[in-house]
C-alpha cells in the first residue's frame, strides 16, 4: 500500500472494502479516499452505512452517480453483466481519482472471488486496478478476524452484493424489480436476519439464509408475517432454499462453456 503512494478506494461500506480503506487511511492518511457509486442496485442503507464510516474517520468520501440500467445491455443480465458495470463504475472512479490527484483505484475482492464465476475481474485487470487483498492472499474469514482485531464495525456484516446479482441470467432488470428485492431483503433484516438474499424467479421470492435465519423461519409466527409482507411487496409465492445462503448461487446454471473462457483469463493469473 505504501509503494502506491495514493490510493482510491471503490467503497462499498462492506466487509472486505471497510477494511482495505482502514488499511489505505492507516498507511496513507489523506491520500487515501474513499469512492462510492450510488445507483438503484445499491441500497440506501448500505450507502449511508458507507458515508457514516468515512464521517467517523474523517475519510474523504466522494459519491459518484454510476447508474448501472444506464450501460447498454446490463438490463438484458446476460452473462457478461458484472464485466459491463465493472468497467463503467472503475472508469468513473479513475476519473474521480483523477480530479483528486490520487495515483491508483483499489477495489477489496479476496481470495475466495477466485473460485466462481465473476467477469467483473476482467474489468478490473484491463483497467490497471488495484487488488491488495488478494495481492495479500486474504481470504474472507480472515478479513472478518482482523477486521474484529482492530475493531472495525463491519467485522460480522452480512456480505453483501449489488441487488442484480438477484436475478437469473437472462431476466430483465428493471428499477421495479429491484425496488421488490430491495424492500423484501430489508424486511427480513429487521426481522433479525443476519445474512439473507431474496433471489428473483418471476412472481417466486426464493429466501436465502444462514442458519440464524432457518431458525427464525421455525417460528409460525415469523414465516407467516414474511409470506404476508412479501406478497404485498409483490410476490405470489415465497419459498425458502434448503441449501442456504451461498455466494454465487446464480451462477449455479452456467454451462462450462460459459465459465471456460473466464477461467482462462481470470483465474490463472496472479494479481496485484
Amino acid at each position: 500500500m505504501a509503494e502506491l503512494g495514493s490510493v482510491a478506494v471503490a467503497f462499498s461500506g462492506g466487509v472486505d472494502s471497510t477494511f482495505l480503506l482502514r488499511a489505505a487511511h492507516d498507511v496513507l492518511g489523506c491520500d487515501a479516499i474513499a469512492v462510492t457509486a450510488r445507483s438503484l442496485s445499491f441500497p440506501k442503507r448500505e450507502l449511508d452505512d458507507a458515508a457514516a464510516f468515512c464521517r467517523r474517520e474523517n475519510i474523504t468520501h466522494i459519491i459518484c452517480d454510476s447508474e448501472e440500467l444506464g450501460i447498454e445491455g446490463f438490463s438484458k443480465n446476460t452473462a457478461d453483466r458484472c464485466y459491463l458495470c465493472k468497467s463503467e463504475l472503475f472508469a468513473k472512479i479513475r476519473t474521480v481519482a483523477g480530479q483528486y490527484g490520487v495515483a491508483y483505484v483499489a477495489e477489496g475482492s479476496n481470495t475466495d472471488d477466485e473460485g466462481d464465476y465473476r467477469p467483473g475481474m476482467i474489468a478490473v485487470e484491463e483497467q490497471g486496478v488495484k487488488s491488495p487483498l488478494r495481492y495479500a492472499r486474504l481470504s474472507k474469514a480472515e478479513i472478518r478476524q482482523l477486521s474484529k482485531e482492530i475493531g472495525l464495525p463491519t467485522w460480522n456484516k452480512q456480505s453483501f452484493a449489488c441487488l442484480a446479482s438477484r436475478f437469473p441470467y437472462g431476466t430483465e432488470i428493471t428499477p421495479q424489480r429491484l425496488d421488490m428485492i430491495d424492500r423484501a431483503e430489508q424486511l427480513l433484516l429487521d426481522l433479525g436476519f443476519t445474512q439473507v438474499r431474496v433471489r428473483y424467479h418471476g412472481d417466486i421470492a426464493r429466501i436465502e439464509t444462514n442458519e440464524t435465519g432457518f431458525g427464525l423461519m421455525a417460528d409460525p409466527s415469523i414465516r407467516k408475517k414474511i409470506h404476508s409482507e412479501i406478497r404485498k411487496i409483490g410476490f405470489s409465492y415465497v419459498a425458502l432454499d434448503l441449501l442456504g445462503y451461498r455466494t454465487g448461487s446464480m451462477n449455479e446454471p452456467l454451462s462450462d462453456e460459459d465459465r471456460a473462457g473466464y477461467e482462462d483469463l481470470i483465474l490463472t493469473r496472479q494479481y496485484r
